[in-house]
Protein backbone atom coordinates (compact mmCIF):
# COMPACT_ATOMS: atom_id res chain seq x y z
CA UNK A 1 0.00 0.00 0.00
CA UNK A 2 1.43 3.11 -1.01
CA UNK A 3 0.40 6.93 -0.38
CA UNK A 4 1.87 9.62 -2.10
CA UNK A 5 2.19 13.49 -0.95
CA UNK A 6 3.48 15.30 -3.73
CA UNK A 7 7.17 14.48 -4.04
CA UNK A 8 6.64 11.98 -1.06
CA UNK A 9 5.23 8.58 -0.60
CA UNK A 10 4.24 6.54 2.35
CA UNK A 11 4.43 2.83 2.08
CA UNK A 12 2.98 0.14 4.31
CA UNK A 13 3.29 -3.26 4.07
CA UNK A 14 0.12 -5.40 2.33
CA UNK A 15 -3.42 -5.32 4.53
CA UNK A 16 -3.20 -9.01 5.31
CA UNK A 17 0.74 -8.38 6.72
CA UNK A 18 -0.70 -5.44 8.78
CA UNK A 19 -3.85 -6.66 10.86
CA UNK A 20 -1.44 -9.67 12.08
CA UNK A 21 1.21 -7.32 13.20
CA UNK A 22 -1.79 -5.47 15.04
CA UNK A 23 -3.47 -8.56 16.42
CA UNK A 24 0.10 -9.81 17.72
CA UNK A 25 0.90 -6.63 19.35
CA UNK A 26 -2.76 -7.12 20.91
CA UNK A 27 -1.93 -10.32 22.49
CA UNK A 28 1.64 -9.18 23.81
CA UNK A 29 0.27 -6.48 25.34
CA UNK A 30 -2.72 -8.23 26.90
CA UNK A 31 -0.32 -11.01 27.85
CA UNK A 32 2.03 -8.93 29.37
CA UNK A 33 -0.19 -7.13 31.63
CA UNK A 34 -0.57 -10.77 33.37
CA UNK A 35 2.70 -10.21 35.04
CA UNK A 36 3.13 -8.13 38.02
CA UNK A 37 6.87 -6.91 37.49
CA UNK A 38 8.94 -6.99 34.44
CA UNK A 39 5.97 -6.67 31.94
CA UNK A 40 8.93 -5.94 28.49
CA UNK A 41 9.93 -9.30 29.35
CA UNK A 42 6.68 -10.39 27.25
CA UNK A 43 7.86 -9.17 24.05
CA UNK A 44 11.51 -9.92 24.24
CA UNK A 45 10.56 -13.49 24.40
CA UNK A 46 8.43 -13.06 21.60
CA UNK A 47 11.42 -11.56 19.83
CA UNK A 48 13.41 -14.45 20.45
CA UNK A 49 11.37 -16.83 19.66
CA UNK A 50 11.20 -15.48 16.16
CA UNK A 51 14.85 -16.68 15.24
CA UNK A 52 15.69 -19.00 12.78
CA UNK A 53 19.01 -20.36 11.55
CA UNK A 54 20.85 -22.80 9.21
CA UNK A 55 21.97 -25.73 10.90
CA UNK A 56 23.23 -27.22 7.51
CA UNK A 57 24.06 -25.94 4.42
CA UNK A 58 24.79 -28.09 1.24
CA UNK A 59 25.47 -27.37 -2.05
CA UNK A 60 23.57 -29.27 -5.19
CA UNK A 61 23.36 -29.16 -8.67
CA UNK A 62 20.27 -26.49 -8.54
CA UNK A 63 22.18 -24.45 -6.05
CA UNK A 64 22.98 -24.62 -2.55
CA UNK A 65 20.32 -26.22 -0.18
CA UNK A 66 20.14 -25.01 3.54
CA UNK A 67 18.37 -26.88 6.56
CA UNK A 68 16.93 -23.77 8.92
CA UNK A 69 15.41 -24.48 12.23
CA UNK A 70 13.59 -21.84 14.72
CA UNK A 71 16.43 -21.72 16.58
CA UNK A 72 15.05 -19.32 19.04
CA UNK A 73 12.00 -20.91 19.98
CA UNK A 74 14.26 -23.97 21.18
CA UNK A 75 16.35 -21.87 23.26
CA UNK A 76 13.33 -20.12 25.17
CA UNK A 77 11.42 -23.35 25.43
CA UNK A 78 14.35 -25.04 27.28
CA UNK A 79 14.36 -21.66 29.41
CA UNK A 80 11.07 -21.65 30.39
CA UNK A 81 10.67 -25.51 30.92
CA UNK A 82 11.42 -25.26 34.49
CA UNK A 83 10.23 -21.45 35.04
CA UNK A 84 6.69 -21.80 33.80
CA UNK A 85 4.73 -19.10 33.26
CA UNK A 86 2.13 -19.09 30.93
CA UNK A 87 2.47 -15.59 29.75
CA UNK A 88 5.69 -16.04 28.25
CA UNK A 89 4.93 -19.14 27.06
CA UNK A 90 2.02 -17.70 24.96
CA UNK A 91 4.46 -14.91 23.91
CA UNK A 92 6.82 -17.95 22.62
CA UNK A 93 4.44 -19.48 20.83
CA UNK A 94 3.42 -16.92 19.18
CA UNK A 95 7.03 -15.97 17.86
CA UNK A 96 7.14 -19.73 17.07
CA UNK A 97 4.32 -19.28 14.57
CA UNK A 98 6.07 -16.54 12.86
CA UNK A 99 8.97 -18.37 13.17
CA UNK A 100 7.60 -20.81 10.73
CA UNK A 101 6.07 -18.43 8.38
CA UNK A 102 9.51 -17.14 7.63
CA UNK A 103 10.63 -20.54 7.32
CA UNK A 104 8.14 -21.20 5.03
CA UNK A 105 9.00 -18.10 3.05
CA UNK A 106 12.74 -19.77 2.91
CA UNK A 107 11.67 -22.79 1.35
CA UNK A 108 9.28 -21.38 -1.05
CA UNK A 109 11.12 -17.91 -2.03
Amino acid sequence: MEFKFGDYAIMLPPLHITIIAIIIIFFLVRWSKQLETRRFTVFFYFLISTVITPIFTGSTKEGVFQLWIPLGFIVVFLYLFRRNHPSKMKASILGLSIALYQLILQYVG
